[in-house]
């Protein structure tokens, strides 16, 4: 019984949504331009279900690039309508279009010349008639058995904001570092971190010169941990700076040990790191995100990618295990 109920509740929900797909016209192209070229915020209204439904969009429009707040219309009415100035846009949330609540705000909205974005079930209501531009949520029956309580229209509202939401992401070239920039804590946070702030520096970075033996390379190696090491060469020759001071130029892994060992037996030992080295290494710059740092080692199957500068100057190392740690995926 209960199985058969939920399924046709999501059927229910499912119909409203599609129902939206057949709708979607000109209307929605020109709410999505009126708010992009909005100056102020986007402020979203609404009272009851549709009330949460509008902090919800406020959230997503705040999130992905367009400037929005909350504002309850009763409590609008007691003072807070205030923050509402005359370069903002109003979306206002109302199914029947006749919430007294917001409909007493429709005074002070034309006097202040807000545009208003109407999402709604009622296409001739009070609301409808004064907006700029009406979105059309109605649903055939709310998935309620009783066709009463807010579902398949509240399901169908929020659908359309998401739409209206990611519609002004990609209007804005939103990209992946924006939204890294609006999400700082939390796993979201995490997973959008920066190279730079997850990268080994100063003397965890294992390096040496192109002219370093071997047996001083593999004690790098072992030292720091990392199971690789850059190859630098001095751009000046600088003899008394350990492990050189210039541009990368190489990289050896502990692959690279065993299969040179393999080939070339003790005779790797008399070797340099600079006759040993792989040249031309991954790198990354330490501004990227993690996330692509981590697409980079899966695709090109290595553990560890070296940060360097504009010049090719080692400035950190990156390994798989920085990234596994902070908990990204």
């Amino acid at each position: 019984m209960s199985l058969d109920t939920a399924r046709k509740v999501l059927r229910a929900e499912l119909e409203a949504i599609e129902g939206l797909l057949e709708r979607l016209d000109a209307h929605f192209v020109q709410a999505v331009e009126l708010l992009f070229a909005c100056k102020g915020r986007v402020v979203v209204t609404g009272l009851g279900k549709s009330g949460i439904i509008g902090q919800k969009i406020a959230a997503t429009f705040a999130s992905t690039g367009t400037p929005a707040f909350f504002l309850h219309p009763a409590e609008a009415a007691h003072g807070d309508l205030g923050m509402l100035v005359k370069d903002d846009v109003l979306l206002a949330l109302s199914y029947g279009g006749e919430t007294e609540e917001i409909v007493n705000l429709l005074p002070t909205v034309k006097r202040l010349g807000v545009p208003l974005v109407l999402l709604t079930g009622a296409t001739r209501s009070t609301l409808a008639q004064a907006a700029d531009i009406v979105l059309d949520v109605s649903v055939p029956r709310e998935a309620c058995s009783l066709n009463l309580a807010p579902t398949a229209s509240t399901t169908a509202t929020l659908a359309l904001g998401d739409a209206l939401a990611i519609a002004l992401l990609e209007r804005r070239g939103f990209k992946e570092e924006d939204f890294a920039a609006l999400h700082p804590a939390g796993r979201l946070g995490k997973k959008l971190q920066r190279v730079e702030h997850l990268m080994h520096t100063g003397d965890e970075i294992p390096k040496v010169h192109v002219s370093t033996p071997m047996p001083d390379v593999i004690y790098e190696m072992s030292r720091k941990g990392l199971g690789m090491t850059s190859v630098v060469e001095d751009v000046h020759p600088a003899p008394n700076v350990p492990g050189g001071v210039g541009r990368v130029v190489g990289i050896i892994t502990d692959g690279d040990l065993r299969r040179l060992m393999q080939r070339r037996k003790k005779e790797v030992l008399d070797l340099t790191a600079g006759e040993c080295m792989t040249k031309n290494p991954v790198t990354i710059a330490k501004t990227e995100l993690a996330t692509t740092a981590l697409r980079i080692m899966e695709e090109r199957k290595i553990t560890s990618i070296l940060v360097v500068d504009a010049d090719q100057r080692i400035e950190g190392v990156i390994h798989i295990h920085d990234l596994w740690t902070t908990q990204m995926f």
